[in-house]
């Protein structure tokens, strides 16, 4: 079917519009697609979601346009195409109800060809809601906040997201495929079709291979044309190497069956395109996971939907710019926790290089949250299950699926055994190319009064590792399981392979600063494919679940454990983001991040310090934290006073330089809690401290911290000179404050005002700063660490679009971005 884009110029309202008069008595506002409809309200320590949310509040709210159906459509199917809404969606047009969807990340597709008006505008309006708090665990959004697209084609059509092809077998030249092509006749009389793919390599015209069948589909009926397909020479698809495909499909219509063959005067012919790669996948307990036969460990990131200042839009450039990113640190692999992911993001992991565990639902039946999935999950888990998978079937990036994450029904209850395995089974109904998977974590939930009595009610405590009743009760969940995903309990690894010596094993889920001492473990353990770190990517919601105190040896907190420090014992408004990852959601590495680099194996050095109010105090983390270690050398009125020093580096030792005099050298921790770092106690003193890695008596790697003088002046940095004006790309500008002499003042706070002028807007503006009441979508800040960000939008026009940056005390500062 041939896709229309309507994304721009949508009008947005709050409430229900359940009448014409509401469009006249309330104009709202103009907004392009996709559009996040709560990351501009206000935030407040009452909201029902609590710190879960990031303190935003539910809401309802609608978007309508007036779209004209030509005439030339009459005898055309016709049908809206979401990639997702958030939530509980219902979709009108005219005035006339014509569908509903409840489940805000799985795509659906709503057929209005019976109800739209031929030859004229026709209203879409859809209201959607998120007003019944809490729903979720993390900051969900909500509107038309991913692609909407019109679709029409011939009545004999083929579906969407109906194209299947995986690869079966590859050897030395050649590549064997299936395609399987879904063709819908909504025609009254029995169809013979033609159905034909092609392949193209991506950068290339020469057809690849090509395959056709005949098959007929009888009146409201779909059918599946199979096909065998040859490719020789192929180009395989890998993370280091993303080679593509562009299937290019065809059914043709030759006419009609009745006790015989008629052929049509008028050949219909419907098309589509889809993105493919060629690669197998195999996992076993003595290869481990193999990508076109060799050997992986998946460097994973658990990944949440939202993109920071834009809060939970989705467009193709800001998923790209994620993925590029997590590349640089080392990354290889991205959990999409926990629920479908963007079709963006999908597409970007195929084309940057990006393995992803694509992840279906938080919640089954049984809730997690008052207002969460598990309402519909009976009724409507079957359905979004299958559109989430077809969506994402053909796609090489996506390399395993999971049914689920630490679902309460995994020790049992809720007939949960039974589920556990009608999933997977739907699962490999739709696709027999790849691994399944589920997270499964401890028994903090999820066992009946009786069980649950005697065992630790902290979210994700660990097992005891002399009982088995974890493995016992769990055993029945995993049947169906390819792949058992671990949450938080690599301590049991090696005793579950001794029980189950045919099991694959993923860390699924693991806390962030045990990366340096479980990862080694990952390594040398074939049956264990991979960590995935909780987060990658920082997030609105679950609030301060991130954090490391410093506390004085007499203070209440000093005894406490990590628990004790998460939400909301220590959380209070305005807390907003998690705090957990290894990238800021301005996409700034972290300390956090730095380090997992130098776990995985990059040989550069970094230096960070403590606050020198923190020396002598004892260190406190949560469960989700990391030493609360920043790239800073900027005390001033701490002259003279102690200091730590934390240096990350894989060498043999590393000597410490202060303004040009060694104040000594160490030996690289290689074992306990954070091995690949080295502490240093010195005094505050201004200047230039650096940090030498050594190996073998040899430099390797040398970084510094530098103290710089006042804020001086705004360096404003366009990461993009160009964009398409499409509505839908997206430029981000980093702002730094300096001194007189370039050097970044990374304790500034200083007050910014943005405007934008020309053909662009404001998208974003704001920075990473964890605990803030700023609106992301006006035009003020306050810099966190010397930095902000603002993020312009392209607009329908071809132009400039000039971005003015006005700084407290300091002179304003204007760049330009092209729009073509």
């Amino acid at each position: 079917m041939q896709q229309v884009n309507i994304n721009d110029k949508w009008t947005f309202r709050r409430g229900v519009l359940d009448s014409i008069g509401m469009l006249k008595t309330d104009p709202g506002v103009t907004v392009d697609l996709p559009h996040d409809g709560m990351i501009s309200t206000k935030v407040s320590k009452d909201a029902p979601a609590g710190f879960d949310s990031g303190y935003f509040g539910g809401d309802i709210c609608n978007y309508s346009k007036n779209v004209f159906i030509p005439m030339e459509w009459m005898d055309e199917s016709v049908k809206l195409q979401f990639d997702g809404a958030m939530m509980h969606t219902s979709v009108d047009i005219n005035g006339c109800k014509v569908g509903e969807h409840h489940y805000g990340y799985s795509p659906f597709v709503i057929d209005i060809t019976d109800v739209v008006t031929f030859g004229e505008e026709n209203r879409i309006t859809v209201n959607l809601n998120t007003g019944t708090q809490p729903s979720s665990r993390w900051y969900t959004g909500s509107g038309l906040f991913r692609e909407l697209k019109l679709l029409h084609g011939p009545l004999v059509h083929i579906v969407p997201d109906g194209i299947y092809v995986y690869t079966k077998e590859i050897t030395e030249d050649t590549a064997f495929l299936q395609a399987e092509i879904d063709v819908e006749n909504k025609s009254l009389q029995n169809k013979i079709v033609e159905v034909s793919c092609s392949f193209v390599k991506e950068g290339e015209k020469e057809e690849a291979a090509f395959s056709k069948q005949v098959i007929q589909i009888n009146p409201g009926k779909s059918e599946t044309a199979r096909m065998v397909v040859t490719v020789k020479k192929p180009g395989l698809w890998s993370i280091d190497n993303p080679n593509l495909y562009t299937v290019k499909t065809s059914a043709k219509v030759l006419g009609s069956f009745r006790s015989h063959f008629i052929p049509d005067e008028v050949i219909a012919e419907d098309e589509q395109c889809a993105l493919f790669g060629i690669r197998t996948i195999t996992t076993d307990a003595i290869h481990g996971l193999r990508i076109n036969g060799k050997m992986e460990k998946l460097k994973g990131g658990c990944l949440h939907h939202d993109n920071g200042l834009l809060g939970a839009v989705s467009i193709y450039e800001t998923e790209a710019r994620k993925i590029k990113k997590l590349k640089e640190v080392g990354f290889n692999a991205i959990r999409t926790a926990h629920n479908p992911p963007s079709a963006a993001l999908v597409e970007a992991c195929d084309r940057l290089g990006m393995y992803i565990f694509d992840e279906a639902f938080d919640a089954w039946g049984m809730s997690k949250r008052a207002g969460d999935y598990s309402q519909y999950f009976v009724s409507e888990w079957e359905k979004d299950l299958t559109a989430f998978v077809r969506r994402d079937r053909i796609h090489p990036s996506v390399i395993m699926w999971s049914t689920g994450n630490e679902i309460p029904e995994r020790g049992g209850l809720n007939n949960g055994y039974t589920l556990a395995t009608r999933l997977a089974d739907k699962i490999r109904f739709l696709d027999r190319s790849r691994p399944i998977s589920n997270g499964i974590c401890s028994f903090w939930s999820g066992l009946d009064d009786k069980m649950a009595q005697n065992a630790d009610q902290n979210q994700n405590a660990k097992e005891a590792s002399d009982s088995t009743l974890w493995e016992r009760y769990t055993e029945p969940f995993t049947n169906g399981l390819d792949v058992v995903g671990y949450n938080y309990m690599e301590d049991i690894y090696e005793k579950d392979h001794e029980m189950f010596p045919n099991r694959v094993i993923l860390g699924s889920e693991n806390f962030p600063q045990e990366i340096g001492f479980r990862w080694p473990m990952v390594e040398a353990l074939p049956y264990v494919i991979g960590d995935f770190t909780w987060t990658a990517w920082d997030y609105i919601g679950e609030a301060g679940i991130g954090k490391a105190l410093y506390v004085d040896k007499d203070d209440f907190l000093a005894d406490k454990g990590p628990w004790f420090i998460m939400p909301p014992s220590t959380t209070y408004y305005p807390w907003r983001l998690a705090n957990d990852a290894d990238f800021d959601i301005t996409g700034r590495m972290l300390p956090q991040g730095a380090y997992r680099s130098v776990v995985w194996g990059s040989d550069e050095t970094f230096i960070y310090s403590l606050h020198p109010d923190h020396f002598g105090k004892i260190e406190k983390t949560s469960m989700w934290g990391f030493p609360g270690v920043v790239s800073n050398w900027n005390y001033e009125g701490y002259e003279g006073k102690s200091v730590q020093l934390v240096v990350f580096s894989r060498a043999d030792e590393v000597e410490i330089v202060c303004n040009g005099s060694s104040i000594g050298k160490k030996a690289v921790v290689k074992d306990g809690k954070l091995p690949n770092s080295v502490r240093f106690d010195t005094v505050y003193t201004p200047g230039k401290v650096e940090a030498i890695s050594y190996k073998d008596g040899m430099e390797i790697s040398r970084a510094a911290l530098i103290t710089s003088g006042k804020p001086a002046k705004l360096i404003v940095t366009p990461e993009e000179s160009k964009m398409n004006s499409d509505g839908r790309e997206i430029a981000y500008i980093n702002i730094d404050i300096v001194d007189a002499d370039g050097l970044v003042v990374n304790d500034a706070k200083i007050a910014l005002k943005a405007e934008v002028s020309g053909c662009g807007y404001l998208a974003g503006f704001g920075t990473g700063n964890p605990i803030t009441e700023e609106d992301y979508t006006d035009d003020l800040t306050v810099t966190f660490r010397g930095h902000a960000q603002a993020i312009i939008r392209s607009t329908h026009e071809s132009g400039k679009s000039s971005l003015m940056v006005c700084g407290e005390g300091l002179e304003p500062v204007t760049v330009t971005v092209d729009l073509d």
